[in-house]
C-alpha cells in the first residue's frame, strides 16, 4: 500500500465504538490496549447485547460457507473480453502415403492417433470455448503448410495448432514456417515424430511453444493459454484516476484501459441507497467471520456499499475488469475504501486491482483467465530473521483454491490505516503458492517476474504494523529478500511456474524467474 494522509476518520460524523479496545492478557494478568478481537463464540455471544445499539447484527454458525449471500446479484466481466470467442486453426501434418522405415516407422498407426487426437481436441475446444477449425485432410506438402499459415492469418485466428504425426520431409518445415508467423503457435509432437535435434531449434522461439509428448493434456493447457491471451488482450479495464474521462490501450498485450475521474465512484457512492441486498452481503461477512477485530457493523455495511457501486460502474463501463487510485479517491473521505469490494469481485472472478496499478491489473486478470483462482497483490516486505517474503496488503480474496471453491476461514479487521472493514483470510501453511508480476516496459515486450514458495506463516497485525493481511512466504531458490524484485507482485496457490513461463514465451512476453 503507498501511503496517504487520512485525516480524521470522517470529518467530524460521529463514528459508531468498536466492539471494545482492552483485551485480558491472563498470562501477563494486567490490561493491555490492543485492537479488541471477538472469537466466533465470543461473537455470537454478544450480538444480542450490540444489535440494539445498531453495531451488529446476529451471527449464527452456519458451516460451510455459501458462495453467495440471499439475494445477491454476484459481479461479472461484462466487457469485450467476457464475449469474445478465441479462434484456433488446427491441422495434421505427415507424408502422404506409408512411413516405411522413417521415423516414426511403420509400426506407428498414424490413422488411430490422427482419430484419437482429433477427438481429444474436440472436446478440449467443447470445454475451453475456443472456436476450432481443425483442416479436414493432413498437410502433405510445404506449400500446402505455407498456404494454410497464410489462410490462418487472415482469417485473424488467434493460434496455429501444428500437429506432427511424422518426423520426415516436409514436417518441421512446416512447424518452422508457422512459428515464423506472426500467430501465436503450438507444436504438438508425439513420441516418434522427432528428436531433439528437430526440437531444438525452436525450442526457445517467441510465440512458439512445443509439446513433445504423447499426453494430449499438455496440448489442452497451451489451448487455454491461447485463450487466457486472448480474452487478456480483449480485456477493457475501467480505472477510476485522474480527473479526465480517455482511453487507452497496453502496448504488445491490447488490453484497453478506460479512465475515468475518481471523483466518479465517490458520486456514485453518495447516490447509492443501503439496500436489501447490501445488507445481506454485509450480514454474509457477519456471519461467517471466524472473529471480528475492530470493525463494527455499519463498517461492513459501508464496504460492501462499495462493492455495489463498483459492480454498478462495471456494468455501465461495460467493463471486465476495475481499478481505482483508491487513496487518492477515497482516503481524505468517509467513503469505505475499496477493500471489500475487490475481495468480493475476485472471489467471483472479475479483475479487480488496488492503486489503478495497470501491471497488477493485466497480472489479476491472467491469473484468473489462466487458472481460475484469484490472487492476492501485495507490497513485498523481507524478514532477514528466517530469509522469508511477507506480502502485505489490505485486501485479498478469500476463494484462494479458485472462485467455486469454499472460502479460506477469514476474520474481519480494520484496514491498517484504522478505519473500514477488511476480511483477513488464513493462508494454509505449508500451501505452495506463485508469485508472478507483469512488467510493462516502454521500449521492449512485457517482462513478467515469476516465483514459487510455501506459505510459512499468517503475520498477526498488530502486533506488527503494516497492512492487515501479511503473507510470509519461503521463495524457492531465493535468499537474498532485501533485494527481491517487483511491487504488487501477485500471490496465489498452486505451483505454476512452468505454465506462467510457456505463456509467456506462446505471447512473446519475457519470462525472468526469480
Amino acid at each position: 500500500m503507498r501511503y496517504a494522509d487520512f485525516g480524521p476518520y470522517n470529518h467530524g460524523r460521529a463514528k459508531p465504538e468498536p466492539m471494545g479496545d482492552l483485551v485480558m492478557d491472563r498470562h501477563a494478568n494486567k490490561n493491555q490496549h490492543r485492537p479488541f478481537c471477538l472469537s466466533r463464540r465470543g461473537f455470537l455471544l454478544t450480538t444480542g447485547a450490540l444489535a440494539g445499539h445498531g453495531l451488529i447484527g446476529c451471527a449464527t454458525t452456519t458451516g460451510r460457507a455459501p458462495l453467495t449471500a440471499p439475494g445477491e446479484r454476484p459481479a461479472k466481466a461484462c466487457g469485450p473480453a467476457s464475449q469474445y470467442v478465441p479462434k484456433v486453426e488446427a491441422a495434421f501434418v505427415r507424408r502422404e502415403g506409408e512411413y516405411g522405415m522413417r521415423w516414426p516407422g511403420a509400426i506407428y498407426d498414424g490413422e488411430t492417433a490422427r482419430a484419437q487426437y482429433a477427438t481429444e481436441l474436440a472436446k478440449a475446444a467443447q470445454d475451453l470455448g475456443i472456436e476450432l477449425a481443425l483442416r479436414e485432410s493432413p498437410i502433405y506438402s510445404l506449400e500446402a503448410g505455407m498456404e494454410w499459415i497464410a489462410a490462418a492469418e487472415s482469417r485473424k485466428a488467434d493460434a496455429l495448432l501444428v500437429m506432427l504425426l511424422d518426423r520426415q520431409e516436409h514436417a518441421w518445415p512446416t512447424a518452422k514456417a508457422a512459428s515464423d508467423s506472426p500467430v501465436p503457435t503450438i507444436v504438438f509432437s508425439p513420441v516418434g515424430s522427432s528428436f531433439t535435434t528437430n526440437t531444438s531449434g525452436l525450442a526457445h522461439a517467441p510465440g512458439t511453444v512445443i509439446c513433445s509428448t504423447d499426453d494430449f493434456s499438455q496440448v489442452v493447457s497451451r489451448l487455454n493459454m491461447v485463450r487466457a491471451g486472448a480474452k487478456l488482450r480483449e480485456t477493457r479495464f475501467v480505472m477510476l484516476k485522474g480527473a479526465e474521462r480517455r482511453e487507452t490501450s497496453v502496448a504488445h498485450i491490447g488490453t484497453t484501459l478506460q479512465y475515468l475521474p475518481e471523483k466518479s465512484f465517490l458520486e456514485e457512492y453518495q447516490n447509492t441507497p443501503t439496500s436489501d441486498e447490501i445488507l445481506s452481503i454485509a450480514q454474509y461477512y457477519i456471519d461467517h467471520a471466524q472473529a471480528v477485530c475492530g470493525p463494527c457493523r455499519e463498517d461492513v455495511i459501508n464496504g460492501v456499499k462499495s462493492y455495489a457501486v463498483a459492480r454498478t460502474i462495471l456494468e455501465r463501463e461495460r467493463g471486465d475488469g476495475i481499478s481505482m487510485n483508491c487513496l487518492g479517491a477515497l482516503g481524505n473521505s468517509n467513503v469505505s475504501l475499496p477493500c471489500i469490494a475487490w475481495s468480493r469481485m475476485l472471489d467471483q472472478g472479475v479483475p479487480a486491482a488496488c492503486e489503478a496499478d495497470v501491471g497488477a491489473c493485466l497480472t489479476h486478470a491472467l491469473v484468473l483467465y489462466l487458472f481460475g483462482k484469484p490472487g492476492f497483490q501485495q507490497d513485498p516486505v523481507a524478514d532477514t530473521g528466517d530469509k522469508t517474503l511477507i506480502g502485505a496488503h489490505c485486501t485479498c480474496p478469500t476463494r484462494l483454491d479458485g472462485c467455486n471453491c469454499q472460502p479460506e476461514p477469514f476474520n474481519l479487521s480494520y484496514h491498517h490505516g484504522k478505519r473500514d472493514a477488511v476480511p483477513v483470510p488464513t493462508w494454509r501453511k505449508g500451501q505452495r503458492v506463485s508469485i508472478a508480476d507483469i512488467e510493462l516496459r516502454k521500449d521492449a515486450p512485457p517482462r513478467m517476474l515469476i516465483s514459487t514458495g510455501d506459505v510459512v506463516d499468517n503475520v498477526a497485525v498488530p502486533p506488527a504494523g503494516g497492512c492487515v493481511v501479511s503473507v510470509k512466504v519461503r521463495v524457492d531458490d531465493a535468499e537474498d529478500m532485501l533485494a527481491f524484485p517487483g511491487f504488487h507482485q501477485i500471490f496465489f496457490y498452486g505451483d505454476h511456474k512452468d505454465d506462467l513461463a510457456a505463456f509467456c514465451q506462446l505471447h512473446g512476453m519475457e519470462a525472468t524467474i526469480v
